[in-house]
């Protein structure tokens, strides 16, 4: 009798709870009574059921179940209050709209007493609205204070309900990006170089300093308001960059002024205002202080590095020097390894060319070419390929020229010219070593390319790269290296080209469609891309950029470039059979790129085209960089013959043909 009691209990229980509660109890995560005095505590501390669940039992709730969770608390509130729910993990909404309704509307303290965020404003019915998610929408003293705000602006008022940890998770989010915005602003006005050329004295030539301050902060040095002017300018601009995530600084002399120039994501702009030319010999002597130069040898090129610290990471800058018409061009590349984060699955795109040089990479012995011009991310990738098999099983020696990235658990050796110490000799002093893998930053002359050929061959991977436009011509490279055909054809794994493209900003790209003379440039055709969406980058002037800014619409990812970081292009060149074959009988460059696409390789055209039809970037990208490659030619021209047919009969045509000559139709159509 008091089993049957007890079950008619628990079953009373059971449906007393809500479909989430029966699921738990039915799951045996908890029973009826540990349910029940969950309810009652959630209700009496205001915690969420989830919390006080998870703090009784001491497990944590399965995603599932806490998306189940959510799902029927939306729906309760919904029901509850009579107006649409808020489910920011599933519904569109956009941060940046938060933000500048937040900024310009309604103020965060009020946010933040009535627990609401405004989502979007909608000027395009009848009575212009405003969209607030709320996490109390009958909270009449709310809407009091959001009706009296929205009625200055002619605005109604709109509600949605919304949960109390997706409220917070939101206007976290604006706090926390606010707070990095007023950062931000802080250390632009900290950078600001009106005032240095304001104080600047130039009979103050001593004030320039004579010591080089090895690993100085530069965020510190920002605040020292007795620094002189000359040093407060080169500190600026050295931080500036570092602000923009520039690759490389240019300070130039001109005729009449100083230009000084910033490279970011591959493509140089003006970063400063023109400066007086009577600052030239000074700001370039600073320069050359603090990387150690000889300031009065003004006549030959000098090399030098700077280390300093910002922002709790360490900076390299390697700085080059030459005499030019007007002064000494001083060129700086930042070497900012924090910035990058390696692994061949953070920079290849595309699964199978991922699968194929991992393997590659997996392989024990061989040679393994990286192939591409300056700047175009080769180092990045070999570190990236040396971090897949670094572990302490694998003894891993590496020769650069400079040393780029700090990889723990591999030795690393500078190479130093002047001591002697070139690739060729560090690389047969690491044959003594008992290698595992070897990496050598440039083959760059015939004496490095055998000595690596050798090492390949005598059981060791060797990584290195070579300045060629595409992964077949490193045959040809190695040749003229003088290199034996047969050596290449028996150590070589694989040859991996490759360039780099801005990424298009996904915050506020456009969307359009090509034209068919557009498509037949590039060897698409309308009716094979139809499917596919296109994207233009929006890039502005510096005109639009200030006016944007002031009106708060100025993107905040890319700052109005249009482009905001970059990403890979690849061509992968596995060594097959048939293809050792034709390298050992010495075949030329396109008849092994010919068959190399034959057996399934991925040109650097083909690829980038792919990252276009992903959104990644934009057919002006594809032709800015993948287009200078003259190798590129006979591949384009047989895609626009394949691609290009008569809308009429459906004949295939030349691209410069303007007239059908089948069907006398005036014009074709892809």
């Amino acid at each position: 009798m008091t089993n049957s009691s007890s079950s008619r209990r628990a079953l009373v229980l059971q449906r007393s709870f809500s479909p989430f509660g029966n699921k738990l109890i039915q799951a045996g995560y908890v029973d009826s009574d540990q349910m029940q005095q969950a309810l009652v505590e959630s209700r009496k501390s205001g915690r969420s059921l989830t919390d006080v669940l998870e703090s009784m039992t001491g497990q944590q709730l399965s995603p599932e179940l806490l998306r189940q969770y959510k799902k029927q608390q939306l729906f309760e509130l919904k029901i509850l209050y009579g107006v649409e729910s808020l489910d920011p993990e599933i519904d569109s909404i956009s941060n940046q709209q938060i933000t500048q309704l937040i900024d310009s509307l309604i103020p965060v303290d009020v946010c933040r007493r009535h627990r609401l965020v405004p989502l979007s404003r909608d000027d395009d019915n009848e009575v212009p609205s405003v969209l607030v998610a709320m996490v109390d929408p009958e909270n009449l003293e709310a809407q009091d204070d959001l009706n009296r705000i929205l009625r200055q602006q002619n605005l109604k008022l709109r509600r949605m309900v919304i949960t109390v940890e997706d409220y917070q998770r939101l206007i976290s989010g604006y706090l926390d990006e606010k707070v990095a915005r007023e950062s931000k602003k802080e250390l632009d006005e900290a950078v600001d170089v009106t005032t240095s050329l304001e104080e600047l004295d130039l009979n103050e030539v001593d004030a320039l300093g004579t010591i080089a301050e090895e690993e100085a902060d530069l965020g510190e040095a920002l605040k020292d308001a007795g620094a002189a002017p000359v040093i407060a300018l080169v500190n600026k601009i050295l931080v500036k960059a570092l602000q923009e995530n520039a690759s490389d600084i240019h300070v130039e002399p001109q005729e009449d002024h100083l230009r000084v120039r910033f490279r970011k994501d591959g493509v140089l702009r003006e970063a400063l205002p023109k400066m007086p030319k009577k600052i030239i010999p000074a700001v370039t002597a600073r320069f050359k202080i603090i990387a150690e130069l000889d300031i009065a040898e003004r006549r030959v090129p000098q090399d030098g590095r700077i280390r300093r610290a910002f922002q709790n990471r360490k900076v390299d800058f390697r700085v080059s020097t030459l005499p030019s018409r007007f002064g000494e061009k001083v060129v700086l590349r930042i070497l900012d390894n924090t910035s990058t984060q390696l692994g061949l699955d953070n920079l290849i795109t595309d699964a199978e060319t991922l699968k194929v040089v991992q393997e590659m990479v997996s392989r024990p012995y061989g040679l393994i070419l990286v192939t591409g011009p300056t700047g175009s991310g080769k180092t990045t990738t070999l570190y990236s390929a040396l971090a897949e098999r670094n572990s302490p099983t694998i003894n891993i020696s590496t020769a650069e020229d400079p040393i780029e990235y700090t990889l723990a658990g591999i030795t690393q050796v500078q190479v130093l010219r002047e001591k002697g110490m070139d690739f060729a000799s560090i690389l047969r002093a690491f044959l003594r070593q008992d290698p595992d893998v070897i990496l050598v930053g440039e083959t760059r002359d015939p004496e490095t390319a055998k000595t690596a050929i050798e090492a390949a061959l005598t059981g060791h991977l060797v990584l290195t790269t070579l300045h060629t436009n595409d992964a077949a011509g490193a045959i040809a490279r190695l040749d003229e290296m003088g290199v034996e055909s047969f050596m290449v054809s028996s150590a070589l794994i694989g040859v991996l080209a490759q360039r780099l493209m801005r990424r298009v900003c996904t915050n506020c790209r456009i969307a359009y469609s090509p034209s068919v003379e557009d498509l037949a440039r590039f060897g698409l055709t309308a009716s094979r891309e139809s499917e596919i969406t296109f994207y233009k980058a929006n890039t502005l002037s510096p005109e639009q950029i200030t006016a944007a800014n002031q009106n708060g619409t100025l993107c905040r990812q890319c700052q109005g470039g249009g482009y905001s970081g970059r990403v890979g292009v690849y061509e992968v060149m596995r060594i097959t059979e048939n293809l050792q074959k034709l390298i050992s009988e010495g075949a030329p460059t396109e008849q092994i790129k010919e068959l190399a696409v034959d057996e399934g390789m991925q040109t650097l055209l083909a690829y980038s085209l792919n990252l276009v039809r992903q959104g990644y970037t934009t057919l002006e990208e594809v032709e800015r960089v993948t287009f200078s490659d003259t190798g590129l030619e006979s591949e384009l021209k047989a895609r626009r013959r394949a691609s290009l047919t008569c809308s009429n009969c459906g004949a295939g045509l030349k691209p410069e043909w303007l007239d059908c000559p089948y069907c006398l139709t005036s014009r074709f159509q892809n």
